[in-house]
């Protein structure tokens, strides 16, 4: 019947060649009916050229009207790929919809009710249809409302009309689909592969670098089409370089795929060519008036009815409106905001709304019933898009995507989503969702939020998919992290050997995973102090990824890095600067110089050059790193604050305490306005600003924040979590140097018994405590106990981290110390020789530490009375400081205090004076007057008068 209709409307001047077209389209297969067709097309040659057109308009018409969703792609109703030619509708392809056309818009060549106004010329088309035409994976990224997929559509219309395009129905599509989508775009010669909203893509892992790659380079001219919000750009590339599995895996997989696209910028506000050729337009209505508002707001955002959606969600909260309705938009746009990137439970928006109502009011706004809520909240306005928009059979709902970065821009960077809010969240999310809000939730330290996603998810895929499924192993992985972070270590470790044994079994001990595995146990085994098994563990993933992955890959390269840092941490840092050193040349030489990935690798690098008392070089590195950071990643993003932080620790150990003080002030008030009060970032930062304050002598201002760093550590983290213990050994410290040496020792005794239960006798966070704590026995004057303390930390240290690593030998020098003030001065002549003895052949004799110890054996010969050869310890210390740190640095000055201090008691009056005063004078100048160092510098001086019999100028210091 239908095919009957149709030839009515051609009648018999049907043209050469559009017979047999008719003919295939609607399957006319008699042989009969073909001739007699032939027959009539042939005597209507004449009438050929006033026809063809209309009917290619018109058969591609019913195409359209045929789409169907089939195999996750976007089909023609008989079962083909379309051809971009024949997708002559965008709003097929995610633009968003306008008001219909009315008044001259309407009979201006447009059809009546026309959704998508003419087209407007954007300023970077030119550039985008050239790199169309070379192929390869083309992004365009903006605010949402820009007009990106307008603009992207309108590009291959004209570029690539011949080209066959895949279209994935569902942004939300499993791995496997997307996999079979690649291998049939493979197969074709010419495609697009059309990807809107590719931040989907991303963070399901449904699409990856190695797809693109081969996408990209196959056969025939393939193009990769996709575009991504501004906002979802900064969230999955800001991921800051010390961040654990998955965040960091999925930062860098986002940043290797967007590296192999050639990235289009699409502001929303037009450029003022953009305005001009807007004008030639105003024919039509709606471009008219979005002009009247082109100041404030982009062109596409007026059209698509953006900021009068806005105005609806407003005015909705108004006594008597809508508030029920504004409610559940506002639960919507949390969902969204948590990481909830699929459509939308209507049942969990009408679970969460209540609580957003009643914030704002309850009853006192007098809310509407449900059913009209719903009316409201799903009514399109201006025809064009509604705040909420029913999806598949309407028990699933979208929000428009405007609400969600407006809001987001409102309330900053810093608002999280409300906690219960999460937890209502992951009792309705499917299993993709539950992965990326518990990403969210890591992202933002809200890492109890990210155990219970994770938990759930690996609880819902055990059922649906099984113990084995690679699934439910990548979440048992990423609780594992979260485990790791909390300092739940024992946890982590059990959860990564059992997802290790699984991979093991089921993919083989050289798959990529069973790897990837692999590594995050020997990261868990360094956490736990099991530094020997880590290093062991690294050593062997490294030999397997070079046999199988090759020298230059970049797992082999992250795995080389982790032998490094492993490395550092076992006191091997000749070993871990040869290591790192290694991976930056290749980096640089691989992925050049301003990669992530190279700027990590020399990030790690400073640190071990800080570590071996290169200071200098150390601060060139850190600086010239953040310089590229600053440059490449932006002044707020976490790799630079980073970088920042580190660089004001390298001049704090240079002794340029105030630059160092100026930096972590400056890092603090940024990751306070980007992360929020509580993001475990801000509060490392406002503990070394601490640090730095207590350096300056600053101690009652060091104690206020240290104060306020543990509440909220506490608070947050949780009493046993390991940064609110290292929060409260931070703070005793500070009240040793206050004086107030009983509350010091109970802090310390509180978070030794702490440690030694969460992690064990023999873990270095415990030892490091318990030494702690022996220091203040010592100046407590309980002699006795802290040589017994020191003396079992010391043993400790030797059997588990060796006789020569750097906390065993810091281990010995505090016992030399303490056998120092216990007056068995031989013995402690013995263990400072011993120790100098081992840190000049392992650290060298310019280093700090080995300085210190030449400093600290200089003190024992002076109280045996051996002040010649004190002195000239002293001096050679004093020599080489200034060599290495400069004349005013803190331990120059101490150094010259302890030379003065010699010189007094050899008698040498004039000389000891001279010292004295030019050590005090230098303080007062670099620390200030009131620092611990300088009123010790003045005292020493007092006395020295004092013991000369000039007792009036004595006093006058005093």
């Amino acid at each position: 019947m239908g095919r009957s209709r149709i030839a009515v409307v051609i009648g018999w001047l049907v043209l050469v060649g559009a017979v047999p077209a008719v003919l295939t389209a609607f399957k006319v297969t008699d042989p009969w009916v073909a001739g007699g067709a032939a027959l009539v097309a042939a005597l209507a040659l004449v009438a050929a050229g006033m026809w063809q057109e209309r009917f290619k308009r018109l058969v591609q018409r019913r195409d359209e009207q045929r789409f169907k969703v089939a195999d996750g792609l976007l089909l023609l109703k008989s079962g083909r790929v379309p051809k971009v030619g024949q997708m002559s509708d965008p709003l097929r392809l995610g633009v968003h919809p306008s008001a219909p056309a009315y008044g001259a818009a309407a009979g201006s060549g447009r059809v009546a009710g026309d959704r998508v106004p003419a087209y407007v010329p954007r300023d970077v088309d030119t550039e985008l249809a050239e790199q169309l035409r070379r192929g390869g994976f083309v992004v365009l990224v903006g605010d949402s409302t820009a007009g990106k997929s307008r603009t992207a559509f309108e590009a291959i219309r004209t570029e690539l009309p011949a080209h066959e395009l895949f279209v994935p129905g569902d942004k939300n599509i499993g791995k496997d689909v997307m996999a079979a989508l690649v291998e049939r775009i493979s197969q074709s010669r010419r495609a697009v592969l059309w990807l809107d909203d590719l931040e989907h893509y991303i963070r399901a892992g449904t699409m990856t670098t190695a797809q693109i790659s081969r996408i990209r380079d196959g056969k025939g001219h393939k193009v990769i089409l996709a575009t991504l919000r501004s906002a979802e750009e900064d969230q999955l590339t800001q991921v800051p370089s010390d961040a654990e599995d998955p965040k960091r895996k999925l930062g860098d997989e986002a940043i290797q795929m967007l590296g192999q696209a050639c990235k289009i910028r699409l502001r929303r506000l037009f450029s003022a060519g953009e305005l001009e050729r807007t004008r030639a337009h105003v024919s039509d209505e709606r471009i008219a008036d979005a002009l009247d508002y082109s100041g404030e707001y982009g062109i596409a955002e007026y059209l698509a009815a953006g900021p009068h959606l806005q105005d609806a969600y407003d005015n909705a909260w108004e006594v008597g409106r809508n508030p029920r309705g504004a409610a559940l938009v506002a639960a919507a746009i949390d969902c969204r905001r948590a990481g909830h990137l699929s459509a939308l439970p209507k049942a969990l928006l009408e679970e969460l709304h209540h609580g957003y109502l009643d914030a704002r009011g309850g009853q006192r706004l007098r809310p509407e019933p449900l059913e009209q809520a719903w009316d409201w909240a799903t009514r399109q306005r201006r025809s064009t898009t509604a705040l909420l928009q029913p999806a598949d059979d309407g028990a699933q709902i979208e929000v428009f995507d405007y609400l969600v970065d407006r809001y987001q821009q409102q309330v900053g960077p810093t608002a999280h989503v409300p906690q219960q809010t999460i937890t209502t969240i992951i009792g309705h999310a499917r299993t993709p969702d539950l992965d990326a809000i518990a990403r969210q939730m890591r992202a933002q330290g809200r890492y109890k939020l990210a155990t219970q996603a994770l938990q759930h998810a690996i609880q819902l895929r055990r059922v649906n998919d099984g113990e084995e499924h690679p699934d439910t192993l990548a979440s048992r992985n990423n609780l594992a992290g979260v485990l790791r972070t909390l300092g739940r270590l024992e946890e982590a470790e059990a959860e990564h050997r059992a997802v290790l044994k699984i991979r093991r079994r089921v993919l083989g001990e050289e798959h990529p995973d069973t790897l990837t595995s692999r590594s995050n146990l020997a990261g868990a085994l360094g956490a736990l102090g099991r530094l020997e098994e880590a290093e062991a563990e690294h050593r062997a993933v490294l030999k397997i990824r070079r046999r199988v992955l090759g020298e230059e890959h970049p797992d082999t390269l992250t795995s080389r890095n982790n032998l490094a840092l492993a490395l550092g941490a076992l006191g091997r840092l000749q070993e871990a600067e040869a290591e790192h050193q290694a991976v930056l040349e290749t980096w640089r030489r691989v992925l050049g110089e301003e990669h992530p990935s190279t700027l990590t690798s020399r990030n790690n690098l400073a640190g071990v050059l800080g570590d071996l008392g290169r200071l200098e070089e150390a601060e060139a590195e850190h600086r010239a790193e953040l310089e590229t950071c600053r440059r490449v990643l932006g002044e707020e993003h976490p790799d630079t604050l980073a970088s920042r932080n580190n660089l004001a620790g390298a001049l704090g150990a240079l002794g340029r305490l105030e630059e160092a003080e100026a930096e972590h002030q400056a890092v603090l008030e940024t990751c306070r306005r980007v992360l929020g009060e509580e993001h475990p970032s801000t509060l490392t930062s406002r503990n070394n600003l601490a640090g730095a304050l207590r350096a300056l002598g600053r101690l009652e201002e060091a104690e206020a924040e240290h104060q306020a760093v543990l509440e909220t550590c506490r608070r947050v983290l949780g009493e046993e979590h390991p940064d609110t213990l290292t929060s409260r050994n931070n703070l005793a410290g500070v009240l040793r140097a206050l004086g107030r040496l009983e509350e010091a020792e109970a802090e310390h005794r509180a978070v030794l018994e702490t440690w030694r239960r969460v992690l064990g006798v023999e873990h270095p966070s415990t030892l490091a405590s318990r030494n702690n704590l022996a220091g203040v026995l010592g100046d407590l004057g309980r002699l006795e106990e802290a040589e017994a303390e020191h003396r079992a930390v010391l043993e400790t240290c030797r059997r588990v981290l060796g006789v020569e690593h750097p906390s065993t030998l810091a281990s010995r020098n505090n016992l030399a110390l303490a056998l120092g003030a216990l007056g068995r001065l031989e013995e402690a002549e013995a263990e400072h020789q011993a120790v100098l003895k081992i840190r000049r052949r392992v650290l060298g004799e310019e280093h700090p530490s080995t300085l210190a110890s030449r400093n600290n054996l200089a003190g024992v010969l002076g109280d045996l009375g051996r002040l010649e050869e004190a002195e000239a310890e002293h001096r050679a210390v004093l020599e080489t400081w200034r060599r290495v740190l400069g004349e005013e640095h803190p331990d120059t000055l101490a150094s010259r205090n302890n030379l003065a201090g010699v010189l007094g008691d050899l008698g040498r009056l004039e000389e000891a004076e001279a010292e004295h005063r030019a050590v005090l004078e230098a303080r007062r100048r670099v620390l200030g007057v009131e620092h611990p160092s300088t009123l010790t510098s003045r005292n020493n001086l007092a006395s020295l008068l004092r013991a000369s019999g000039r007792l009036e100028e004595a006093e006058a210091l005093e």
